[in-house]
This record gives C-alpha cells, structure tokens and sequence, in this order.
C-alpha cells in the first residue's frame, strides 16, 4: 500500500472513529497518527471499504487472517473472500441491513488465499456523510473456527450426556441450594406426570427430611447426602417404592463477580430406582400373611365381643338383685335376703369368670406407621365385601405422609371398624347411592383420615352416643351390636388422637381420624 493511500485510509478511520470531543483533547496533527497506530496494531482484522464494498484500507490482522498481502487487497472487492458454501439468504440479509444504515453482525465461512476455510464473525457497520449518505463500510471480523469447534464439542458432549441421561431407566434431577430442580431426564418427567404433576423431587425429599432429618448438614462435594434410602409414595392408582440416593457434585461459580475466585456450587444429584415390581412379592406374602392374622384378630375379637355381651347382660340383673338386697338389708334380712345374698354372689362369680374369660388384646410395640399403608391394608381387606355390596372406593392419599408412633395393628384394627360402619351404614335394602371416599393428609404436627359414606348419615343427637359399647343406629331402639366403633375411639384415644363425626358433604358421613406425628428425639 502506498504512503498516500495509507494516509487516505487512516484520516479516514479517524473520521469513523473519532468524536468531537476526542479531537478537541487531541492535536489535529498527532489524532491521524494515533488512530493509525491503533488500527495497525489492533489484533482484529479491520477493513474499510467503498459504498459497493471494494476495498480501501485492510490493517496487517486483516492480511494475517485472510493471507493476503495489502497490495492485492485494495482494489478488490470483499466478495473476494466469499465461500460459496454461505448461503446467498444471509448475505441478502446482510445487505438489507448495512443498505439501510443498519449495522449487521453474523458468522460466514470466508476462504483465504490459500484456499483454506475459516469462520468468520464479522461486524460491518455503515459510515454515513453530513448528509446522511452512505460512503465507507467499516468491517471487522476475527477467526472463530477454533472457538466454534470448541462450541460445537461441548453441544456434542451436553447432547450425548442428556441422551445418556435420557435414557438411564432412572429417575434423576439436580438440584441447587434451594431444592430447585435446574436438570432433570425423561424418568423424572414421567414420574411427575404419574404424580399430576407434583414435584417429584419435593416428595422425596420430604419423606427423606422425615426419616434421616436434616442431609444437608453435611454437605461435602462427592459425598452422598444419603444412599439407597426406600421411600413410599402412594397415589389412587396404588403405592409406588423407590430406592433413593442424593449425591453432592459440584460446579463453578459462572457469574461475573466470581471470576477471579474459586467459587463453586453445591448442588445435589438426586436419583431414585423404582422398585415396586420387586417390592410386589413382598407385598403379597405380607398381606397373606397380614389377612390370616386379621381373620384370626377377627376371630378373638369377636369372642371377646361375645363375652363382653354376656357379661354386660348378666350385669344388668345383678345390678337389680343387689339394688333389692340393700332394700330388704334396710328392712332387716330374713330368709329372703340370705338365699339373694347366695345368687348375688353365684352371679358375681359367675361375671368374674366370663370377664376372666375374655382374651385380652395381643401385644405389640410401638413403631413407625404409615397411615397411608394402614389404610390402603385395611380397603385391600375389605375389597371382597365392598364388592358384594355394591360400594365404590374413591382413595386420595397424600403422597407422601409423615409416620406415627403406633402400634400398628390396634391402628388397622380401628381404621377397619371405622370402615366396616361404613359398609354396614350403606349395605341396606333400597339404598342405591353407595360411594366411599378415603382420604389422607398432614397438616401440622398431625396426620388425618377422612372417611367419607354416602349413607343415610347419622343425626347430630346420636353422634357421641354410638361410641357406646354395643349401640348401634340400625337396630330399632338402638339395639346393642358389637363395640367396634368404642373399640376404635379408645385405640385413637391411647395414641393421643380423636375420632370425630360429622356430616358429609353428599349427606352421608364424614369420620376424621386425627393422630400425632411421630417426633423426632
């Protein structure tokens, strides 16, 4: 390039790039040498070019990039680094927005002198006059092949491990310090879906919360948070086991404030297996298992019903002879008194022995129970005989329920009396709504039960009374029948809870079992 043509070239740049405030502070002789140095040295390929883009000036990055010496660069047009392989749309693009005084930014594929490709990102940005014609194209642009390599290698890479991912037959999401699912893979999507579109990834943390307490305590890069934990998570299509792990990893800090500091991440990889398919054997040998010992609970029970029938009838008629022998006692005791005195104490004794008689509850401890599983074993139990009579089930379990210190099958036991009120309620000739609701949910430190009939209800005046030992609201004059429902206060009462009556909504009978969570020591 000659001594003239640079000169041209450089006032040039310096009117592109100067403003009226930067030539006031600098000497109009020294401002054309300062911009040369600048656009000479600069380390990006600068090029200005006419109004139909032939080229006045290139800087020596511009020869680097393209491979072309400046002499054989003036003159030409800028199309000589075209590649054919662009599409013509982009540029049609380009030039409707330089065209239209608009600066343009994009990638094309230019070709050297050589003939190598290479990626180019260029800006061209239209220099207008005083009269806001368009005279110069100021273009700069640098190689990003290698970046767009690089760029490429990692899409790659994310596809491939979100593929891989994908298609793991696991459940799997990553968290961030605030339980935020920011990555999750196929499973996971499905298992919400499943759930209606609950969270997955708040049930088990909340069932593991519930279990192990606070995982995050120990929270260390590399470590598991916890392994291989089971949880339930119940539904109206049935109960769901996972096996659940959380593992820590750990990613760099990307803002801007943390880049000249080590700041890293803490997120936690949760995954869970599904093992509900190897759990249903398990099931099926603890619910045989589970149904011979309520038949045989069934049995006692109703034998010690029996018994206590017995003892509460004989009671009635003792009641009456001792009322009568303090009365003759009173009027002084002849023959009479002497041989009531005999039977009086023949039917003590006789009450002594049948109480004597009666079995007393099986022993058992206090464990952690889920009511959602105590409930879903009691409609199982049952299924038979809501089908013979005619009764549908709708069941609302919470997904997922915090544990009761119980003792679990005086809990069934309740929970089944409850139940069978239910059927027993609706299981009468003519009725023909016959509908049971089943619900189940936390709320604060407690756990409920809502078991909703669709029967003839019960008014509000009888609602304490049938908690009585053998009353019953189907026999005409409240004919005694059984304990069940007493039976069943008294085991809500022994775990600190209640059973209350009320109306339901569709007008038969709502019962709300209410029992405590299970405390953490």
């Amino acid at each position: 390039m000659t001594t003239k043509n640079r000169n041209s070239a450089t006032e040039t740049l310096a009117a592109l790039l100067a403003t009226p405030s930067t030539v006031e502070a600098l000497d109009s002789a020294i401002a054309p040498a300062i911009f040369q140095q600048v656009v000479e040295q600069a380390d990006l390929a600068i090029s200005i070019t006419d109004a139909n883009a032939n080229i006045l000036y290139a800087n020596p990055a511009f020869s680097r990039a393209t491979g072309y010496p400046p002499e054989e660069l003036i003159g030409r047009n800028q199309s000589l680094l075209s590649n054919k392989s662009t599409p013509s749309g982009l540029y049609d693009e380009m030039w409707a927005m330089i065209s239209r005084g608009l600066p343009w930014s994009g990638r094309l594929i230019n070709r050297r002198k050589d003939g190598g490709k290479y990626l180019a990102d260029l800006l061209i940005t239209p220099v207008v006059d005083a009269d806001g014609e368009i005279t110069r194209y100021l273009g700069i642009h640098r190689d990003v092949t290698q970046l767009h390599w690089l760029e490429c290698e990692v899409a790659d890479q994310k596809a491939l491990i979100e593929s891989v991912v994908d298609s793991t037959p696991v459940v799997m999401a990553l968290l961030d310090a605030r339980d935020k699912v920011v990555l999750d893979n196929h499973e996971y999507k499905k298992l919400m879906g499943d759930l209606r579109m609950a969270e997955p990834s708040t049930l088990i943390l909340d069932s593991v919360r519930a279990d192990l307490g606070d995982y995050r305590a120990t929270a260390k890069d590399g470590h598991n948070a916890f392994s291989d934990h089971e949880i339930r998570i119940d539904s109206p299509a049935g109960p769901r086991w996972f096996s659940c792990s959380g593992i820590w990893v750990q990613r760099k800090d990307s803002t801007a404030d943390a880049f000249f500091s080590r700041r890293n991440e803490l997120f936690l990889l949760l995954v869970a297996k599904e093992t509900t398919r190897q759990r249903a054997g398990q099931e099926k040998t603890r619910m045989a298992l589970l149904q011979a010992m309520m038949a045989e609970e069934n049995h006692i029970e109703d034998l010690r019903e029996t018994l206590s029938a017995a003892v509460f009838k004989i009671e009635g008629p003792i009641n009456v002879m001792a009322s009568v022998l303090a009365t003759l006692e009173r009027r002084g005791n002849g023959p009479a008194g002497s041989v009531l005195m005999e039977a009086l104490n023949a039917g003590r004794a006789a009450v002594d022995s049948l109480r004597s008689a009666i079995p007393e509850h099986r022993a058992e401890s206090r464990t952690p129970v889920n009511l959602n599983e105590a409930m879903r074993d009691v409609l199982d139990l049952t299924t038979t005989r809501m089908l013979s009579a005619g009764i549908s089930v709708r069941w609302r379990p919470q997904a997922v329920m915090p544990s009761v210190n119980a003792y679990p099958n005086r809990v069934r036991s309740m929970l089944k009396a409850i139940i069978d009120n239910a059927i027993d309620a609706m299981n009468c000739k003519g009725w023909r709504e016959r509908e049971l609701l089943v619900t189940t949910r936390a709320h604060g430190g407690s756990v409920e039960v809502l078991i909703e009939d669709s029967g003839p209800g019960i008014p509000p005046e009888l609602r304490l009374k049938v908690f009585e030992p053998f009353y019953s609201t189907r026999k005409a004059g409240g004919r005694h029948l059984g304990t069940g429902l007493s039976s069943a206060q008294q085991v809500a009462a022994d775990h600190d809870g209640t059973i209350e009556i009320e109306a339901a909504e569709q007008g038969g009978c709502r019962v709300r079992v209410v029992l405590p969570v299970q405390r953490k020591i």
